[in-house]
């Protein structure tokens, strides 16, 4: 194993002690979800070991239920949203992406194919749904008057919530399109980086990254349309 990481950790303690002398009141944070990163990937190395040995595509199927089944809890914490509304906008993102790359050949159903873009697809969709959901919630705070009005003119609760939906997720969208502008010009992605430094050709590392660029666009642009539409499905049913 490479040890390289713990003389890494340096990285960690310059933050730590600024925050500490500055009396940021982040330290604790910092350093025990430092320690948690650490233990949670060293669990995942031996974890993908196991993993990457199975070839029944249904088990690998399970595990990628387990992983947005805990997406999904932990989206319900951060936006304080019913548990059905992520896990179905998570789930329908991860299963329309991951099928469509499937069928069109872009991965295959391996295990060390499928986990880790599973994976990928899963966590983003995590992150757009929470921001998306995040600005609706706050569109429909601010405009209240707004789709009262609509609502006493005849209008059905979707049109009302019309602009708000766009809005979020034209904002849920913004850090995808920023990393389309500056991805090859300011940032080098993680995976071609990687593949770089695994001795890979760059034209295929490009082209991989590509790939799961583009991939991204869509997992971020589905979870957000499911989220608001499943929010604003379930929003007066559930609470």
């Amino acid at each position: 194993m490479n040890y390289s990481f713990l003389i890494s950790f340096i990285l960690v303690l310059i933050p730590l002690i600024y925050a500490y002398q500055a009396k940021l009141g982040i330290e604790k944070q910092l350093i025990i979800n430092s320690i948690r990163a650490f233990i949670q990937l060293l669990a995942l190395g031996y974890f993908l070991i196991y993993i990457f040995k199975i070839q029944n595509i249904v088990i690998l199927s399970g595990v990628l239920i387990l992983m947005i089944l805990y997406s999904s809890y932990l989206a319900k914490q951060r936006v304080d949203t019913n548990f059905i509304v992520p896990f179905l906008s998570i789930l329908f993102s991860t299963i329309l992406v991951l099928g469509i790359m499937v069928a069109l050949g872009l991965i295959s159903t391996k295990a060390n194919e499928f986990i880790p873009i599973g994976g990928m697809i899963i966590g983003n969709a995590l992150n757009t749904f929470t921001l998306s959901i995040e600005r609706f919630k706050r569109e429909i705070d601010i405009q209240k008057d707004l789709i009262e009005a609509y609502v006493a003119v005849g209008a059905s609760i979707n049109q009302a919530y019309f602009e708000m939906k766009k809005q979020s997720i034209k904002a849920s969208l913004i850090p995808t399109i920023n990393m389309l502008q500056t991805i090859g010009l300011v940032a080098i992605p993680g995976i071609t980086t990687g593949m770089l430094l695994a001795g890979a050709n760059p034209l295929t590392a490009i082209s991989y990254q590509l790939v799961i660029i583009y991939m991204l666009v869509s997992v971020n642009l589905f979870s957000s349309l499911f989220g608001i539409s499943f929010y604003i499905r379930f929003k007066n049913v559930l609470n």
